[in-house]
């Protein structure tokens, strides 16, 4: 997809978001234009890579790819709810790319940039199907772990840095235990739960 778009002319970024279904944490958007020349290798959805393997691939695209990345703190996207978070964050990491950009290719059906500036077209499945979407989702994913990880110090009891604000069992037994802190969501419906306990 990128080539053809290369040939007609346009650039084009993917995007991928990482931190939807997470209780914990902002949600992050990453945006990226691949070099068409060095594409790097073994690209794919993130969720189906190692962690050392993302870690990778990501120091592979922050070099030779532009990459943007678009992040929204709990507290907003409590106030904003996820859909307009969502939105925020896709536009704030396209405009964060250091290049122009014609086309952007969105994981999933829901346009995320709808009435914004740029041509944009919807891939269900695209993490898998396209490259610059698959190098979003491992920039956004390794990024996004690397903030839970360094707050984790800061909020032992809950094991950030283990399950990224995700609801595991651990984290759910934590929550029970402590009730929730400053990172976590506070619209979502299990938070509130505890909150009004």
């Amino acid at each position: 997809m990128e080539r053809l778009a290369a040939a007609g002319g346009l650039t084009v970024a993917g995007i991928d978001e990482v931190g939807r279904g997470a209780w914990a944490g902002p949600l992050v958007i990453g945006a990226v234009v691949l070099d068409l020349a060095a594409v790097p290798a073994g690209l794919r959805d993130s969720k189906r890579l190692t962690p050392r393997r993302r870690e990778e691939l990501a120091a592979v695209v922050r070099s030779s790819c532009a990459v943007g990345l678009g992040e929204v703190e709990q507290a907003e996207l409590d106030e904003v709810g996820l859909a307009a978070a969502l939105r925020l964050a896709a536009q704030r990491a396209v405009s964060a790319l250091p290049v122009a950009v014609d086309e952007v290719l969105i994981d999933g059906d829901v346009d995320l940039l709808a009435g914004s500036r740029w041509r944009r077209r919807t891939i269900v499945g695209g993490d898998d199907a396209c490259a610059s979407i698959a190098a979003a989702s491992i920039v956004a994913k390794v990024h996004r772990d690397a903030r839970m990880r360094v707050v984790d110090p800061q909020h032992p009891a809950y094991g950030f840095a283990a399950h990224k604000g995700y609801p595991s069992p651990a984290h759910r037994a934590a929550l029970a235990e402590h009730g929730p802190c400053e990172l976590h969501r506070r619209s979502w419906r299990p938070i509130q739960e505890l909150l009004t306990r």
